[in-house]
């Protein structure tokens, strides 16, 4: 098995921040993303890495970037380590394939989410009410149903070890102001139509997707990760059958072990056994080969 990277250390730069997965770092003006091999879910760090997700989730970040440029700018100044600052050179090892240089932005304090298709929270959400994120949908929707129309369903952004929460528009107003999140529904959804068009090309149905802008110098860009399989519900194709759980390429099937090991969400999370390890990876490449390579 390929030696995972579970935290960096890189005594030369200036440490900020250690997210779920990107440990953070600042060079000059601008921040150093380097994506760890770490993996989450439901809100809490796996004791035990992924070998090569982080390298995955940064090339697909970097694809779905350019594929978005007409649509918003985003943050990055390069995913090339030969372009890095002479302050990185110790580190070009480790950072080849799985870091970029970014523009430092002041991130919106919103998860801005996207659906396609009625699953996940989205999904126990509608049960209730036929209600998700103060949008009312039709009778009879399904689990795993293509909605008649895309939407968008804002989230807050909790802090580690702390569950997200569903918000509404208005909310999203409240925070934000009227003005930015309707522009930031706008390019959410036109982001997610094209992604979505251009995975069914590859035979993966983008279910849903979390995405994330800041503003610089007051304009909104796209920041952080983009239409990962840590950020986003991957499905193949050519087994989507309305009415249940779908197969994917994504941190789902982990969710799934989890609860069937009724694990009760709360840190610390338990051990993966190998063999769940290994077949994460496994759907991560799978992903990965089928939309970039």
């Amino acid at each position: 098995m390929t030696s995972a990277i579970k935290h960096t250390n890189f005594p030369d730069l200036k440490f900020l921040n250690r997210g779920k997965v990107r440990d953070i770092y600042a060079v000059g003006d601008n921040l150093l993303l380097v994506a760890s091999d770490r993996i989450s879910a439901f809100d809490v760090i796996m004791p035990n890495p992924i070998p090569g997700k982080g390298v995955i989730l940064n090339r697909m970040s970097a694809f779905w970037f350019k594929q978005m440029e007409d649509i918003i700018d985003n943050h990055i100044i390069s995913t090339e380590v030969s372009d890095y600052p002479s302050e990185c050179s110790p580190y070009l090892d480790t950072l080849e394939g799985r870091s970029m240089l970014v523009k430092k932005a002041k991130p919106l304090p919103v998860e801005c989410i996207v659906r396609g298709y009625l699953s996940g929270s989205g999904w126990n959400d509608y049960r209730k009410n036929n209600i998700i994120s103060g949008i009312k949908l039709a009778d009879g929707l399904k689990e795993s149903s293509k909605l008649p129309e895309t939407i968008f369903t804002p989230s807050t952004k909790a802090p580690d070890g702390e569950h997200d929460t569903a918000i509404d528009k208005k909310e999203m107003e409240n925070l934000i102001g009227v003005d930015l999140t309707a522009k930031v529904i706008k390019k959410s959804i036109s982001i997610y139509e094209r992604a979505a068009a251009l995975a069914l090309k590859s035979g993966i149905i983008i279910a849903d997707t979390k995405m994330e802008f800041g503003l610089l110098d007051d304009k909104l860009i796209l920041i952080d990760e983009l239409l990962t399989p840590d950020s986003s519900r991957f499905w193949p194709a050519d087994e989507y059958q309305e009415g249940r759980g779908q197969n994917s390429f994504d941190k789902q099937f982990l969710r799934d072990y989890l609860l069937s090991i009724n694990w009760n969400q709360k840190p610390p999370a338990p051990e993966l056994p190998p063999d769940i390890i290994e077949k994460t990876k496994a759907r991560y490449d799978e992903a990965f080969q089928r939309l970039v390579k």
